[in-house]
Formats: C-alpha cells, structure tokens, sequence
C-alpha cells in the first residue's frame, strides 16, 4: 500500500490576540505539540491602549493540516481572529534584513553596485565591511543574500515576514 503524498502549501497567517504574557508560548506551544513547523514569525502592537497584538505566522503544509492550524489557533482563548492571507486573496508581505558583507576593491565596488539595485541602503560602513539594510517581499531578500555570497557575505539577520491585505478593508 502506498501513501498518497499531498501538496504542500506556502500560507501566511495573521493572528489577532490580546496581548498577554505568555500568548506567544500558547501558539508556538500548540505548533510544536503538533509537529507543525514555523518558518516566520513576527508580532507586532496594533492597539493605542497596547491590548492586541498582531502576530504573523508563515507555515507550509497539505490543505488538510493549515485547516486544523486555523482551527487549533482559533480556539485558544486569547484569540480574536486567525486570518489566511494566502486565502484571503491579494495581500502585501515584507521583510527586513540586515546583510553584513566583507570586501575590498572589485568586491567591495560590486557590492555597492548590487546595493543599489535593490534599493538597500548602507547603515553602517568600514574600510573592510559593509551592513546593508533592505526590505522587501522574502524572494527578493533571497536574490540579494545569494548574490553577496559570491562577494563575502559575513553575516545576515532577518525580521520575518510581516503582511496584510490590500484595500481599504482592516483586519
């Protein structure tokens, strides 16, 4: 007998909760207990009297098992609403990512040179480094970090993705 094998799904989630101590815990508690994998995960203050919190989730997984990550995530109490940006429809997502780069001559003119193409701007500079901050969709971080690896890539640090719908519309 064999086991069929089902696709598996890039989707984004955005968690609306109170913002309590130990909600955090909660929700990568209940991923872990489950075996599913977390590859982001950001969160973020969205209220003036810093009640809620948005927390962006970025998970893979077959329809079946992102459909009981929804449901799990749903009956914690502390949660408000669990989004599927990914279902929802067109949305936007960034990241951030500061990208440390080691050079001298060609190297260190090629760096600038790819700097600039992506629109990175360097924040902090030696006669031997660079740190260059970008942001922007996961891909395009991707393409910059695969590029300055050729040229010294020393070090990178990532915010994890952050996203919401397009339109007028609020979570």
């Amino acid at each position: 007998m064999k086991i069929a094998e089902q696709a598996s799904e890039r989707h984004v989630l955005n968690v609306i909760v109170d913002n309590e101590a130990g909600i955090l815990a909660k929700i990568s508690g209940m991923f872990t207990a489950r075996g599913y994998n977390i590859d982001s995960l950001t969160v973020a203050d969205i209220s003036e009297d810093h009640a809620i919190s948005r927390i962006t989730i970025v998970t893979r997984g077959p329809e079946p098992v992102i459909d009981q990550i929804r449901a799990q995530l749903e009956r914690l109490v502390p949660v408000h609403k669990v989004i599927d940006l990914t279902e929802q429809g067109a949305h936007v997502e960034r990241e951030l990512a500061l990208v440390k780069v080691a050079g001298k001559g060609d190297n260190r003119v090629e760096a600038l040179r790819i700097a600039e193409l992506f629109r990175a701007n360097v924040v902090d500079t030696t006669t031997s480094s660079f740190v260059f901050e970008l942001t922007g969709a996961p891909d395009k971080i991707d393409s910059f970090i695969a590029l300055m690896r050729e040229l010294g890539l020393v070090e990178v640090g990532r915010s994890g993705i952050v996203g919401m719908m397009r339109g007028a519309a609020g979570a």
